[in-house]
């Protein structure tokens, strides 16, 4: 499991893309694992904290309670308008919940910007980072790819 930062070291410039991604739009598509195994997908936003790429959560919220039960996740980003002059931006791993003194520190750090009363935080870990899109000429698709410690691979289809 890496964190975004390791992400940006091994990979700067696809890091630039996706972060680009991820703040174009607020919303993306969040999947998790329900208790029977099966995919549960849920509306999300993300933030950027430090060496971290975060979520929140109401608590309580079956995404929270699925993510602390089995911490695979992966996240897609907002598709936006449909025409694919934009490509997608998939990734994959552990969320790690934060909690007791770092989360209390956490939320005195950001009084201003967070929602009264009571939340979950997770740090998202990154196994994998996928970019997919057309091509230049639109004619194909191009997907890259990151994984921590690989060196960045393009594939064509």
């Amino acid at each position: 499991m890496a964190t975004w930062r390791q992400f940006e070291d091994e990979a700067p410039e696809l890091a630039v893309i996706a972060r680009e991604r991820l703040t174009a739009t607020k919303h993306h598509v969040l999947a998790t694992l329900r208790m029977d195994g099966s995919p549960r997908v849920s509306g999300t936003e993300v933030a950027f904290e430090g060496e971290h790429l975060t979520l929140g959560s109401m608590p309580g919220a079956l995404k929270a309670r699925d993510l602390q039960r089995d911490p695979r996740y992966a996240l897609h980003s907002n598709p936006g308008d449909g025409s694919m002059t934009a490509p997608d931006l998939k990734i994959s791993g552990p969320a790690v919940e934060v909690v007791g003194a770092e989360f209390d520190a956490y939320r005195s750090g950001h009084e201003t910007e967070l929602p009264p009363g009571p939340f979950h935080l997770f740090r998202l870990g990154l196994d994998d980072v996928v970019l997919a899109g057309l091509n230049d000429t639109r004619t194909g698709m191009e997907i890259t790819l990151w994984r921590p410690g690989q060196h960045v691979r393009t594939f064509t289809r």
